[in-house]
């Protein structure tokens, strides 16, 4: 599944075809993905100028002057493609400018989304309403994640992956930053010092901001809109590595929780 840094990646590459542009025309080739799209999508977007793009956790958002932001999430196996040469089978919406370019949102497994919401109620949206803090911003510190960690004695990692108490944060990256701050996935959460989160915090937005200059990383169907794929997994330290040596020599683990693969070195990551 993209991952933060993958939609962040896909709304910097969005930017520049539709920022500031006008919605000529909408085409729905299909009702729904993973739920129905809006029925009044087409209506409410054809016509609008586009004054911003952002992210929202894991969600892409697409605002227009109408006072409309369109929410996209592109689920397992989604991704928008950018003046594509043809239409494929899977391009499921198709958003086209007055400068006469043209973008494909591609999903084959149709387990993504769109939304349509008012602007001004995105804070309320329930999906939003949820979450947690962003991880790259101002909100999310040391002091947060005491809080939400006091007396719990559930994995740190089961609990970064917890929307609610940070937003879109995913398995790779979670695995990741807790190697590079050397604390095990399976610790106890609320007995990790106020220090040692310090620098899981620090890890966490180093990790994302690496994986969003490397454009992402590419699993199975992912890559960026003008087609090239993210290059981060080759940048990393555990995840996909299992048998293969850790940066200190020793071998990296893994271990299952939750259906979830969890990578580690059980040297580097002791505490």
């Amino acid at each position: 599944m993209p991952e933060l840094p993958e939609v962040e990646t896909t709304v910097r590459g969005l930017a520049p075809a539709l920022e500031g542009r006008r919605i000529r025309r909408v085409l729905m080739r299909r009702p729904d993905l993973r739920r129905p799209m809006p029925q009044d999508l087409g209506q409410r977007l054809t016509g609008a100028s586009v004054t911003a793009l952002g992210r929202r956790a894991k969600y892409g958002l697409i605002d227009t002057d109408r006072g409309d932001t369109m929410i996209f999430h592109l689920g397992m196996s989604g991704r928008w493609r950018v003046d594509p040469s043809e239409t494929l089978t899977h391009d499921h919406l198709i958003l086209e400018t007055d400068e006469g370019r043209s973008l494909a949102l591609n999903d084959p497994r149709r387990f993504g989304s769109i939304d349509l919401v008012p602007t001004d109620a995105l804070d309320a949206w329930p999906a939003f309403a949820a979450m947690g803090p962003e991880p790259l911003g101002p909100d999310f510190t040391a002091a947060h994640l005491a809080a939400a960690f006091d007396g719990r004695v559930a994995p740190v990692k089961a609990l970064l992956l917890d929307q609610r108490i940070v937003a879109g944060l995913g398995n790779i990256y979670v695995c990741e930053a807790l190697h590079m701050s050397g604390i095990a996935p399976t610790r106890a959460a609320g007995r990790i010092a106020t220090p040692r989160l310090a620098q899981l915090v620090d890890a966490i937005r180093a990790v994302l901001a690496s994986a969003i200059e490397a454009g992402g990383s590419s699993l199975r169907d992912y890559a960026r809109p003008d087609g090239e794929l993210g290059y981060f997994s080759k940048q990393w330290r555990v995840y996909g590595r299992e048998g293969e040596p850790c940066l200190c020599g020793a071998p990296v683990q893994r271990r299952v929780d939750s259906g979830r693969s969890t990578f580690f070195c059980a040297k580097c990551q002791k505490g």
